[in-house]
């Protein structure tokens, strides 16, 4: 009940727009009125039941009692009846087997004798015990105890004990009265406690639909202060978590669209400048002709590869992934592939090497994409590689091909290594502008390893360079 969860810069919640607390608070009070209600119900019987069975007890004890001494017939004694009788606060009747009233004591009404059946004569004449509630015409109720009294065998006689119970039904009163004053002062202290374990548990939800309220509007650098390690801190670090990488995904969408107008606008305008040269004869040589043909050749197929993983991202984002799945010979691929890219390791002085077993491995994928992969993870390695070498590794482990790409280039960052394969990201922006690209190729190489059921892992380290491992089963 102690946790909490803040969000920075929260403003007061007012139980108006605090639906969900007073919810939960209507569904807390309700629970505690009907345990509260059963409770008391519960008191109540139980109160009522004791002060019943102890005032039948009393009357059948004084009833016993008052016709053992009757039947001993003594005028000292039916005055010691009276006498006790008045003291106990009850009334006696004295009948005998015609219904004839023989004698009377206490403050009821002697015309009143309601509570009298002979038929019941013969069941006390058996010994059985006559007990029953009567009412006087003016309404009080009494407890009524019946005997035989044996004065001799022949004239049995019958005593009736009259025992009013208004002092009983007082104390119940007074329960009951302690009972729902009691009752009202728990569901009082209730309201203020429901209120504030209300307040308690909805605040962090109430401040959670705030802080994604925020997030949807834009404000992605809200985060959520987490003071608990139950679900609902579990919840509020998922929100946290989302907001970073809709910030994170974001701050890489801009700085895409950055590099892609930059990384266009550049071949554009070599583009409309050497061909302006060239259309208005602006050389002056056939070798200046060339170099300047050259560079509007370079240019453009700059601008196609750019386009083509435009395209190819495109693609995968509308699920449109058409693979021709066939199997594939894992040599003659890296073979072919690293011809295309042997002249760019040249031109840099970079030793490109190929390491391989015997055996010439299988697997079932796709040779177009398998080719783009390769090309996409050489490209890259060459475009950070300025010494060294670039390696690649081809084996079979435990039914697995696995093909690894090393590089000694300029590595990257720890901290990089977790977004490296997320579209639009490219690492250390500085870094990016110099060495060029466009943070799509190793997005485009982790969908296609995925889609034909493979695996990629990357590692690194700063200046020392880069490795990257692809794992496929065997065919």
């Amino acid at each position: 009940m102690g946790d909490r969860v803040q969000v920075q810069r929260t403003p007061a919640i007012s139980m108006k727009n605090n639906r969900i607390g007073v919810k939960l608070g209507l569904i807390i009070m309700s629970v505690f009125l009907v345990v509260l209600l059963t409770l008391g119900f519960v008191m109540n019987q139980l109160f009522t039941n004791f002060y019943y069975k102890e005032m039948k007890a009393d009357v059948e004890e004084l009833t016993a009692h008052f016709a053992m001494m009757a039947s001993t017939h003594d005028a000292s004694t039916d005055e010691m009846i009276n006498t006790f009788a008045e003291f106990s606060n009850v009334s006696i009747f004295l009948l005998n087997t015609n219904g004839e009233l023989l004698a009377h004591s206490g403050h009821h009404e002697v015309t009143d004798r309601a509570f009298v059946h002979p038929e019941d004569f013969k069941k006390l004449s058996e010994g059985v015990l006559m007990n029953e509630e009567h009412r006087d015409p003016s309404g009080t109720r009494y407890f009524v105890s019946a005997r035989e009294v044996l004065v001799d065998q022949e004239s049995p006689n019958y005593m009736y004990v009259l025992a009013s119970t208004e002092a009983m039904d007082k104390s119940i009163a007074n329960v009951r009265y302690l009972l729902i004053l009691s009752g009202v002062g728990a569901f009082l202290l209730a309201i203020g406690i429901t209120w504030f374990i209300a307040q308690l548990l909805s605040r962090p939800l109430i401040e959670m639909q705030q802080a994604t309220r925020k997030i949807s509007q834009g404000k992605l650098d809200t985060r959520l202060e987490i003071h608990s390690k139950d679900e609902v801190g579990s919840l509020a670090a998922t929100i946290n978590d989302l907001a970073r990488d809709l910030q994170h995904y974001r701050d890489s969408r801009q700085e895409f669209f950055a590099n892609i107008s930059h990384e266009l606008r550049t071949p554009l305008t070599y583009l409309e400048g050497y061909t302006q040269v060239l259309k208005e004869h602006l050389y002056e040589t056939d070798e200046e002709r060339d170099m300047y043909l050259h560079i509007v050749h370079e240019e453009a197929l700059r601008m196609r590869y750019l386009v083509n993983d435009l395209f190819e991202l495109a693609k995968m984002e509308e699920g449109k992934l058409e693979l021709d799945l066939k199997p594939v010979d894992m040599v003659d691929i890296i073979h072919r592939t690293i011809q295309k890219v042997q002249y760019q390791a040249g031109e840099k002085g970079l030793a490109l090497t190929f390491d391989h077993e015997s055996h010439r491995p299988y697997i079932m994928a796709d040779p177009q994409r398998m080719e783009q992969i390769l090309f996409n993870l050489l490209e890259n390695a060459l475009r950070y590689t300025e010494k060294g070498n670039v390696d690649v590794h081809l084996d079979i482990i435990k039914q697995e091909v696995v093909l690894t790409v090393t590089d000694t280039g300029v590595g990257i960052p720890e901290d990089e290594l977790p977004y490296i394969f997320e579209r639009f990201y490219r690492v250390e922006k500085s870094r990016s502008r110099q060495y060029g690209g466009t943070g799509l190729g190793l997005a485009i190489v982790k969908q296609w390893v995925e889609k034909q059921g493979g695996s990629i892992q990357v590692s690194s380290k700063t200046n020392e360079g880069t490795c990257f491992e692809i794992r496929f089963p065997t065919s």
